[in-house]
């Protein structure tokens, strides 16, 4: 079981080219919260993750109103805004921009992505901006473990496959053929994947989180273990014989890393399969309960209640109603 594909699967990530941007200094480009433009660019999806590719030249990223210091952004990173921040990015530490709320919707007479040319006579920048779309709810493990701003930089000869058969694509203007968009889909979650195993690469020793989970060996079989089999009738005792460790070690390992117990990891897991199962038309809940591994439908009714806020049956109402 690969963890973050099955993960990024779970949570249903769905990549989207909105901009490809080429601007000359002094220029500033606004991105709006991303709940302001959720129903307008990806409605089908309940949390919005901002990404910018840097092709060419450099620039600053600023946290609107919270960022006194820009951050520096060079040709090859990839900046993720998994919390849909607002933030600016732009030629110079002091230039002030705000969003063009106009430009942020899906047209339904031409193709993404945008291209847009702004700018003064000074220093060029070439940039492809979009967004990620995934759940957050009941549990995306994910969210909590990125920073705002996440800035990957690939680094010396270690260039972004995706990023690279993106441009590729709209250099030899392949995207405006049929099927263009969603090739340009795909290609941006290859590179988000990639992007975030340089991010997991790159962490320090120290660093907590579940990506930094992932790459512990004891704590990443035991993830790999649970992700494997969710329905499976894990208890500590039998996850740690199961991935070759103590049990007070592995519970003292996983908490520390993950920031929470095994056991309640895998319940919000189950939690988020569930939830995914339950929009699925004429699926019984007690079929959804075995499928994760209640063996009751009281007590998944339980769990899931107590993990979610609300019974199974108010969360299947409420997610056909927003759809």
């Amino acid at each position: 079981m690969d963890v973050l594909s099955e993960v990024l699967r779970g949570v249903r990530l769905t990549g989207a080219m909105f901009f490809d941007i080429t601007a000359r200094a002094p220029w500033g480009i606004g991105s709006p919260p991303t709940a302001e433009v959720r129903s307008r660019v990806m409605p089908g999806s309940e949390h919005l993750i901002a990404f910018h590719c840097v092709i060419e030249g450099e620039g600053y990223i600023r946290m609107r109103d919270l960022d006194p210091t820009p951050r520096p952004i060079s040709a090859g990173d990839v900046i993720l805004m998994p919390h849909g921040d607002a933030h600016v990015l732009i030629s110079e530490p002091g230039h002030r921009v705000e969003p063009n709320l106009d430009l942020f919707y899906r047209p339904t007479d031409r193709t993404l992505p945008f291209c847009i040319v702004e700018g003064g006579e000074g220093a060029g920048v070439r940039m492809l901006c979009g967004y990620f779309g995934c759940d957050a709810t009941p549990f995306n493990p994910l969210l909590d473990s990125l920073p705002t701003p996440t800035i990957i930089k690939a680094g010396p000869g270690c260039e972004l496959v995706g990023m690279h058969y993106v441009t590729t694509a709209l250099g030899d203007r392949s995207h405006e053929r049929p099927g263009g968009e969603l090739i340009l889909s795909k290609l941006s979650e290859l590179m988000l994947v990639q992007a975030l195993r340089l991010h997991i690469a790159a962490l320090p020793g120290e660093s907590e989180g579940w990506l930094s989970g992932l790459r512990d060996p004891l704590v990443g079989r035991a993830l790999h273990l649970m992700h494997g089999d969710p329905a499976r009738d894990w208890t500590l005792d039998v996850l740690a014989r199961a991935a070759g460790i103590s049990r007070s070690v592995l519970a003292e390992r996983f908490t520390r890393l993950v920031g929470e117990p095994p056991m309640t990891y895998l319940a919000r897991w189950r939690m988020q399969l569930a939830a995914h199962a339950l929009e699925r038309p004429g699926v019984a809940i007690a079929s959804v309960a075995y499928d994760v591994g209640y063996q009751s439908e009281a007590a998944f009714n339980r769990a899931f209640k107590k993990i979610v806020g609300m019974p199974p049956g108010t969360w299947r109402r409420n997610r056909q109603f927003a759809a």
